[in-house]
């Protein structure tokens, strides 16, 4: 009989993140990569998951770079149907990219419908679209896991930054329904929501530099003393990703030092 630990080896497993080429996706991949899966990295700059594939493979483990923008749901469809095609499997998929797209504070007053649709397709439509692709793949092919990454801006009010707060609100109901419509598949669905994780996104929003990283965790208040790092979120990922979560969907999970 294997070891509770043996449970969170994800062995075998080939795992698709997106936005994978830095920041939280770049964390989330390698710890995938570490707990045994091969990883397709999916992000608009090439150079970046170039360069994380580079990382995984000298970890021993397969990794894939594929140039992907997730607002195009025909690019989605390909990354999923390619990395099934080229890997041999696709047992998790990992919908982490996401952001702002000029990255200017606005009141919903000042917003320019552009935003607004960016926002929306970005952060809420493209998890849909990822979870679709993925999912009908998996539905023939012995199921898997479908992880998306949320915010806790999710669940509170974000005076400047409302459209991506509503998106990661959408993004927490969506992984609920979604849980429930793919169990009887076996898929499992699943979220991990961060708190405050200085990435290049959050800074230029903000207008901090890596500078001011230290002192962010007393500025925002953060009971554990300190902002989060991507290391932070991967080991929640591979638990989800692993056996060790199989009573698990429809659930989100919240790391942010205890906010």
């Amino acid at each position: 009989m294997s070891g509770v630990l043996d449970r969170f080896r994800l062995d075998g497993q080939v795992a698709v993140v997106t936005g994978g080429g830095r920041g939280i996706g770049e964390g989330i991949a390698l710890g995938l990569a570490e707990a045994g899966a091969d990883v397709v990295l999916a992000a608009r700059r090439t150079n970046e998951v170039e360069a994380v594939a580079e990382k995984i493979r000298a970890l021993g483990r397969r990794a894939m770079a594929i140039t992907c923008d997730v607002m195009e749901i025909e690019q989605v469809q390909a990354l999923a149907e390619k990395a099934f095609a080229d890997m041999g499997a696709l047992t998790c998929w990992v919908s982490n990219a996401g952001g702002a797209d000029d990255r200017v504070p606005r009141t919903f007053l000042e917003m320019p419908e552009r935003q607004w649709d960016f926002q929306l397709n970005l952060n809420l439509k493209a998890v849909w679209t990822g979870a679709q692709a993925a999912g009908n793949i998996m539905k023939d092919n012995g199921g898997g896991t479908i992880i998306n990454i949320s915010s806790q801006a999710a669940g509170r009010a974000s005076p400047h930054n409302g459209p991506y707060a509503v998106a990661k609100s959408g993004v927490n109901n969506l992984t609920q329904t979604l849980g429930v419509e793919m169990a009887p598949l076996g898929i499992r669905v699943n979220g991990v929501s961060p708190g405050p994780i200085p990435t290049e996104v959050f800074l230029e929003f903000l207008k901090l530099s890596e500078e001011d990283i230290p002192k962010l965790g007393k500025q925002f208040g953060v009971p554990l003393g300190r902002v989060g790092e991507p290391e932070d979120i991967a080991p929640a990922v591979v638990y989800l990703a692993s056996d060790a979560s199989s009573w698990m969907t429809g659930q989100t999970i919240v790391i942010n030092g205890g906010l």
